[in-house]
């Protein structure tokens, strides 16, 4: 059991079609009771059939337990979530989006009475050319860390170096600063030297044997004809991956971060 001055966070990849609703409508539960965890945040942008979140999906990872949904640069392709972009505070889209379209891109949410806050952005390699993360993140975490040390960052970015970077400019600031977007889950897990724990990116929530969620066998295809073939979802048995956080609560610095990746209805 976690210490009380301790609050233990935990953080889950982009969850990808109905494979991966499937394993966290099943897994989450299990994994909130095992780790003890005071608060969860999903990405979400995933979650219907690949390509952003439904109202109704979303519903239902607040009622398994998600805390918080985070997201990215699929958020705006279902219009039915749009007006929950701004009506409903636990949903995220990336911070750094010019302040005119919908939504808002951080929260500060009170688990078992203590306050987190949750920080989503988006990098600009390879991705839509938005406002500066490194900018808007500093300022962002600067205005959060007034109503709780506790600042847990998802940064849904394509590159590395890019995430790497921010990780670092954020150390000490940040409590975690987690990577979401690849689908394919890092071994590079640690604490920065200034407190902030880290990882490149959590992995995805979704079909096992595919292809970052896709169906291999189109994704083989599109690879050796070079035609713009749509992607489709396999249909398998999922996984959940991401990692646990045990953060000090009154300094905001991290203790640990543990990696996972478990398979559920195999």
């Amino acid at each position: 059991m976690a210490e009380s001055r301790s609050l233990v966070a935990l953080l889950i990849g982009d969850v990808c079609g109905r494979p991966g609703c499937r394993a966290l409508f099943m897994g989450l539960p299990l994994l909130r009771k095992e780790f003890h965890a005071d608060i969860v945040v999903v990405n979400g942008e995933n979650a219907a059939n690949g390509f952003g979140l439904s109202a109704e999906i979303m519903r239902q990872f607040f009622e398994r337990g998600a805390d918080v949904i985070t997201t990215g640069n699929h958020i705006w392709q279902q219009d039915d979530i749009l007006p929950f972009l701004d009506s409903e505070p636990r949903l995220l889209r990336p911070a750094n989006y010019p302040p005119q379209v919908p939504g808002h891109g951080s929260v500060v949410v009170e688990p078992g009475g203590r306050k987190v806050a949750v920080l989503n952005l988006q990098g600009r390699t390879m991705l839509p050319s938005i406002d500066c993360p490194f900018r808007i993140g500093l300022e962002t975490v600067e205005k959060l860390k007034k109503q709780t040390p506790v600042v847990l960052v998802d940064f849904h970015a394509e590159a590395t170096d890019e995430k790497e970077a921010l990780a670092f400019h954020l150390d000490g600031k940040a409590s975690v600063v987690v990577g979401t977007h690849t689908h394919v889950q890092t071994a590079d897990e640690k604490i920065l030297p200034g407190g902030t724990g880290y990882i490149s990116d959590l992995g995805m929530s979704g079909p096992l044997d595919s292809v970052i969620g896709s169906n291999p066998a189109i994704s083989i295809q599109k690879q050796q004809t070079q035609m713009p073939l749509r992607n489709e979802i396999l249909e398998a048995p999922g996984s959940l991956q991401g990692v646990c956080c045990t953060i000090d609560a009154a300094t905001g610095k991290a203790k640990s971060i543990v990696r996972f990746s478990r398979q559920f209805g195999v």
